[in-house]
């Protein structure tokens, strides 16, 4: 099957599945700004609480809705990725754009099963610690600048060779390009995507997670596609499943307190007050931290601990060694092992939800 026969398919079997359901959800939006709903709707599908996804779902649905396909769209190769190919599939199915979702159904009745069946499946971060490790890992500083330099078709080639994970993944990402997801770890390039998934394909990738990464970058921009394809030529005979530990969580007003994070006005707040308290975690990036990256940095830890966790985890060597290449050794070069920092900053996560419902309160009572 070629490109188009297989996205066509799988918008035919988007439409049959939402056929088959009982039922389409009430709509029942909160009160929350775009950008913590934004934040809502993915950490409640890695966390798996469905009802607080379809609630944050339909909030974007009717305040910002090109911002709930594009979250949607991310969180499907950020947190689904190579775990639920069938859930990943839909997710791009339904990408295509209103008059195809037209066709199918409703704008709600296509969302809120989307947003269903990315709840309830297995989950997995790989492809996004393998993007933040390729970014951010200081053992991989000088290979960014080689690679940087090298024609397409050897990115191509050192992408599907022997080489180390990480450095294949930057050679497949400078290949398809930077200008589309700029970092200031890499230069400017812009690249060619079509010819990098034509060429996935013709060495052997599996072919239908190839065209289902290509329509999904064309969609969202996000190299976590193609960075999806590439790790789904690696085995994964030994996957297991297994749930990560969440730190408590505080209901404050319609919201859990981890969705007020370092993407939200709100989350950022309560980050800058909790650095001016006592507590252990606060001390410890105030004598390790540079003022200015403070809130940054202590954002960063944060989501190691609570924003990426995940319900329902696919486990396999290779994952587990990006993740650990990620959380552990690319927090900054205030730290070589950030091991330590996470530890105290767990324990001290009841004193961040309690700023956090201070913040938020006090913004409503300002309101």
């Amino acid at each position: 099957m070629n490109s188009l026969e297989i996205i066509t398919d799988l918008r035919h079997q988007l439409a049959h599945r939402i056929a088959e359901r009982d039922g389409v959800p009430p709509i029942a939006p909160i009160a929350a700004s775009p950008w913590v709903a934004m934040s809502l709707l993915q950490k409640a599908i890695r966390r798996g609480r469905e009802d607080l996804a379809l609630h944050a779902g339909a909030s974007l649905l009717l305040n910002a809705p090109d911002k709930l396909w594009r979250r949607l769209g991310g969180t499907a190769f950020e947190d689904i990725g190579l775990a639920d190919l069938d859930t990943l599939g839909l997710v791009v199915a339904a990408l295509g754009g209103k008059r195809v979702r037209a066709q199918i159904s409703t704008e709600w009745a296509v969302a809120s099963f989307v947003i269903s069946q990315m709840a309830r499946a297995q989950k997995s971060r790989t492809a996004d610690d393998l993007l933040m490790a390729s970014e951010a890992h200081p053992d991989y500083a000088h290979a960014r600048q080689e690679l940087a330099q090298l024609p397409t078709r050897t990115l191509l080639e050192t992408a599907t060779g022997p080489a180390p994970i990480i450095e294949r993944a930057l050679a497949l990402w400078l290949a398809v390009g930077t200008d589309r997801r700029p970092s200031k770890h890499l230069p400017p390039r812009r690249g060619e995507p079509q010819a990098a998934f034509d060429y996935l394909c013709e060495v052997g990738f599996p072919h239908g997670v190839v065209e289902i990464a290509r329509e999904g970058f064309k969609k969202t921009g996000e190299v976590l596609a193609p960075l999806v394809a590439l790790l789904a030529g690696e085995t994964r005979d030994d996957r297991t499943i297994a749930s990560d530990e969440f730190p408590p969580e505080k209901i404050i007003g319609e919201v859990p307190s981890w969705c007020l994070d370092i993407y939200t006005r709100e989350g950022r707040a309560a980050f800058a007050r909790f650095l001016q308290t006592n507590a252990e975690s606060a001390r410890w990036i105030r004598a390790h931290v540079a003022p200015a990256r403070r809130v940054e940095f202590l954002g960063g830890i944060v989501f190691r601990i609570e924003g990426g966790a995940l319900k329902d985890r696919m486990r396999w060597p290779i994952g587990d060694d990006l993740r650990r290449q990620y959380e552990v050794e690319s927090a900054g070069p205030e730290c070589g092992d950030a091991m330590e920092i996470i530890a105290l900053m767990r324990a001290d996560i009841p004193v961040l939800n309690d700023l956090r419902a201070e913040v938020l309160g006090g913004q409503r009572h300002a309101q």
